[in-house]
């Protein structure tokens, strides 16, 4: 059976078709740097192009078996700034036209879950459309990767379009999800593993330090997962009682005195602050403005840094939070029992590439096509149903 792939990535989507006894005709991607790992690493041809121009050579794909296509997601994503109107947006759509001008007897998509919710349905429902309009049955997967049995969580939507005559149930496997230290095991045996330790007595290794597995430095939310700024002194700074009292109230009170309809928070008004605390208010709340824990804001008082989650220490017992394309970098992610990031070779593990793919180019461009990736298992889940769909079950 043969297949050919848009936005094709470094290939991870490929990857499970070919190890599905589906043979490559093509894999199409824009990135100088996703085509040059193809090439490298899978067995099939690889074309750098702006897809948006069309398919180079396109007769050759008409009426080809599969073609699968795992366009950006970033604009979909709610990790990132989910604007409706991001030009990548379109590129969903644009899948289904090209799809249309090739005529495969199965189109398969993959993207993020967010791509099925609110207003950004509009092009997921629109892919929908043109592929019925044209005369193909339709399903929509929504996927856990933990459920395949993978390391990590992380939700994703496989789109199926067929025109084979055939019908088949879409049931996801089941299988319990690995923890993070049997799929890191042996790691340093192979290529991309380079480990760089935070330096230290250096900010980072202080802060890592006072981070446990399955913790996070956050300032926003409480409980024993959650590691403040003003727990670590010896890098933001000591602060009084008095002034943690302040800091815990305020980080209370921000979710529960709503006035705007967007963020999960607000700051928080300087009359509620002062019924709560009295008079000793303003001398507490100059001192914490004068060590940076706070801020004033038209609106009234803000926590200095809201981020939701830095720094956060995986746990060896469990399967990793979503490999991003941040992933190496210990400010967003941190080693189980090591106080460094995660190399090449161990995110690549967690998406599920094998040890004989070797990532080249520099490592940032590395970590980013990992990140960007479709896991091979899950390309193997798709390759699966793709089998049944065309009556090679």
């Amino acid at each position: 059976m043969i297949f050919a792939s848009l936005f094709s990535g470094c290939g991870g989507f490929d990857i499970g078709f070919v190890n599905a006894g589906f043979r490559s005709n093509g894999a199409f991607d824009v990135d100088e740097h996703a085509v040059e790992n193809f090439k490298a690493n899978v067995n099939g041809p690889a074309t750098r192009v702006d897809l948006t121009d069309g398919i180079p050579n396109q007769r050759s794909l008409l009426g080809i078996d599969a073609l699968i296509a795992g366009p950006p997601c970033q604009g979909f994503s709610t990790a990132g700034k989910r604007e409706l109107h991001d030009e990548r947006n379109s590129l969903l759509t644009l899948t289904g036209i090209l799809a249309l001008r090739v005529q495969p007897k199965v189109l398969v998509v993959e993207n993020v879950s967010g791509a099925l919710s609110g207003e950004h349905s509009r092009y997921f429902l629109e892919l929908n459309s043109m592929m019925r309009t044209a005369g193909y049955y339709t399903h929509t997967l929504r996927c856990q990767t933990a459920d395949l049995g993978m390391a990590q969580l992380r939700r994703r939507v496989l789109f199926f379009a067929w025109r084979t005559g055939r019908d088949i149930k879409f049931n996801m496997p089941q299988i319990p999800p690995l923890p993070l230290r049997t799929v890191l095991h042996g790691a340093c045996k192979h290529p991309n593993h380079h480990p760089k330790q935070l330096q230290r007595q250096s900010r980072e290794w202080m802060i890592a330090k006072r981070i446990k597995q399955g913790q996070k430095l956050s300032n926003v939310r409480g409980g024993l997962n959650a590691v403040a700024t003003w727990d670590i002194p010896e890098v933001f700074g000591a602060v009084t009682e008095h002034e943690r009292t302040v800091l815990e109230l305020l980080r209370r009170l921000r979710r529960q005195e709503r006035r705007r309809d967007y963020g999960d928070a607000d700051p928080v008004s300087l009359p509620r602050l002062e019924a709560a605390l009295g008079g000793e208010f303003h001398r507490l709340l100059e001192s914490l403005i004068a060590k940076g824990y706070l801020k004033r804001v038209a609106e009234g008082v803000e926590l200095v840094g809201t981020f939701n989650g830095k720094y956060r220490r995986l746990a060896w017992d469990k399967p990793s939070h979503t490999v991003d394309t941040r992933f190496g970098s210990p400010r967003y992610f941190l080693h189980p029992s090591q106080h460094r990031g995660f190399t090449v070779r161990e995110a690549a593990r967690i998406q599920g590439f094998p040890d004989n793919y070797v990532f080249r180019g520099k490592t940032q461009d590395q970590f980013r096509l990992i990140g960007n990736a479709v896991p091979p298992p899950l390309g193997a889940l798709a390759a699966s149903f793709t089998n049944q769909l065309l009556g090679r079950c």
